[in-house]
């Protein structure tokens, strides 16, 4: 691509090591980072949750709207925006920061989240110059606020099987659009809605659709397990009247603004789940330190220090992988909104959706451990509803199906890298060469080496996999997400590793961490391997014996003694630190 200024393609951490200059991590923030986040992080704790009260019992959900108008005031609406059209123009990684700092305000930080990416980006990236000049500044604003409208009741994952229709009238001055979207986030108070519908029954197509159109209404509000403080309602339309001018891109081509435009709003939904899951960490932290039983802190126990540093260990990990990702991402898509050729928007847009889907994944996940364990390490106080771990237990659900369900991530992942690799857009063939020499090297036990046999393994069984099931591997999703799985491990790992070798800062606390996350990777791989090698390798008893005698080479010493160092700095520190 030639608007990438690395050499990293995406999806290439599976085939080679990532050089270190082509990394970015926490350590990495310019000043301008670190103002946009002091100013996210004091607005949602000095606006947002005081209020959280008030979010969670809303009818109508004024405070929200009144608080997002205030983001709008202070610029937290307007990051991704162009500076031509009313926004800051910031770079990938402030939108990363931005989002990872307003994550962890349950309901409010998903009407957030949800109006800056996927409602805004279709228009900011695909949208007409008349289209963008018209919705852009009010979206950066806050006077409009957006929403996205992809879901039916007939297409869920299977965003094609949409049944919504658009139709020219006999003027051929507007489409009658007719159908019905579910699950819509922000409708109640939305002003602008991206609509995707078929035109005359047969072409996907992506339109900007305002409020007051006629023949837009909307569905009762959905009554939810958590995240209650956002609306959620089903949007109908009957002859609905959209200008042809609103089509956004071209007609037939709506697939391609759906998709790519998801693949930004997966990385966007990893930020947010890491900043939420530091939220979780805070409270449980919080707790374990005044929680007495039989005459000690909660915090004193073996027990609940290995907790702490698995915890702090998987926040590490998922924000490295954020901000790897969100420094690749901008460096594809810099310069991108103000183009007009599609195909290069298109390209940008999907270069990185692999990591996209990892952040996607990892992120969601990583929250639903930490809410889970937090509220275990609260006990039965967080099952009442005072304390804030029982609505991050709620809230942190819906992640997972959000953006693409994981499972539909896990399919994604390595079904976009074996196409890119039998298109010869990476090179796999000697990937999977150097892969079996891997194999049977002498293990030097170093954490890149460990790295290195952990791409080794996904190439290896990728391979056969591939030499079983051929053009049917598609249909194979066991196999598919459990290679997947393999690959997030490897995308985790290496983050961490690059990123202690890159930091002078916390150097001793960041290798604890490191080596917990690894330990916690090769475990899971044993797991992986252990079902994928008996489905994969039958008659391939010397290869089995070169992936086991790989990952047996790897042995982490003293982990008791480093889980609990880790654990007395997070109490020290009354939070995670990194």
């Amino acid at each position: 691509m030639d608007n990438m200024k690395t050499g990293v393609a995406g999806g290439s951490f599976l085939i080679k090591q990532t050089d270190l200059e082509d990394t970015f991590f926490p350590e990495d923030l310019t000043e301008e980072h670190k103002m946009i986040q002091r100013t996210a992080q004091q607005f949602i704790t000095k606006e947002v949750h005081p209020r959280n009260k008030e979010i969670e019992e809303q009818q109508e959900f004024d405070v929200v709207v009144e608080l997002l108008k205030k983001a709008g005031d202070l610029g937290l609406l307007a990051h991704s925006i162009p500076k031509k059209y009313g926004g800051l123009g910031l770079d990938k990684i402030s939108k990363g920061i931005v989002g990872e700092a307003l994550g962890n305000a349950g309901g409010y930080s998903v009407a957030h989240s949800n109006h800056t990416c996927i409602a805004t980006f279709p228009i900011t990236y695909y949208g007409t110059q008349a289209q963008k000049e018209k919705y852009l500044p009010k979206l950066a604003s806050g006077e409009y606020i957006g929403a996205y409208c992809l879901t039916e009741p007939e297409a869920g994952s299977d965003a094609m099987a949409a049944r919504t229709t658009a139709v020219l009238n006999g003027a051929k001055t507007h489409y009658l659009l007719n159908g019905t979207k579910i699950y819509i986030t922000n409708a109640q108070f939305s002003d602008t809605f991206i609509v995707y519908a078929k035109v005359d029954g047969e072409h996907f197509t992506a339109f900007v659709v305002e409020k007051d159109f006629p023949g837009l209404s909307l569905g009762p509000e959905e009554k939810k397990m958590g995240i209650r403080g956002s609306s959620t309602r089903s949007v109908i339309f009957e002859d609905c009247e959209v200008p042809v001018d609103n089509v956004i891109g071209e007609i037939g081509k709506g697939h391609i603004v759906a998709f790519t435009v998801l693949n930004l709003g997966r990385f966007n939904l990893g930020s947010a789940c890491t900043g939420g899951a530091k939220y979780a960490f805070k409270q449980t932290i919080r707790h374990v330190r005044e929680r007495k039983q039989f005459h000690q802190t909660l915090a004193d126990f073996g027990a609940t220090k290995e907790k702490i540093a698995k915890m702090a260990a998987r926040l590490y990990a998922a924000e490295s992988i954020q901000y790897r990702t969100s420094y690749l991402l901008e460096e594809s898509l810099a310069g991108l909104d103000q183009k007009e050729d599609a195909c290069l928007v298109r390209t940008g847009m999907s270069e990185y959706a692999m990591e996209c889907a990892i952040c996607k994944v990892y992120g969601s996940e990583t929250l639903d451990y930490l809410a889970d364990e937090g509220v275990q390490l609260h006990g039965g106080v967080g099952f009442i509803s005072e304390y804030p771990i029982e609505q991050i237990y709620r809230d942190s659900r819906i992640n997972r199906i959000f953006e693409g369900t994981n499972e539909v991530n896990r399919l994604l992942l390595t079904g976009e890298f074996l196409k890119k690799s039998m298109k010869g857009l990476l090179p796999y063939e000697e990937a999977v060469k150097s892969a079996f020499g891997q194999l049977v090297k002498e293990s030097t036990n170093t954490t890149e080496e460990l790295v290195e046999d952990l791409r080794a393994l996904y190439l290896v069984m990728a391979e056969f996999a591939r030499r079983k099931y051929g053009n049917d591997l598609e249909s194979q999703q066991e196999v598919l997400m459990k290679l997947s799985d393999l690959a997030i491990h490897l995308y985790a790992s290496e983050s961490v590793v690059l990123r202690t070798e890159k930091s002078t800062q916390n150097k001793a606390l960041k290798k604890q961490l490191r080596d917990t996350v690894l330990e916690e990777a090769v475990n899971q791989t044993f797991l992986i391997v252990r079902q994928l090698e008996q489905e994969l390798l039958e008659d391939e008893q010397a290869i089995r014996q070169q992936i086991y005698a790989s990952l047996t080479s790897h042995s982490f010493s003293q982990s008791i003694h480093r889980n609990r160092n880790i654990a007395e700095t997070m109490y020290e520190k009354g939070e995670y630190a990194g």
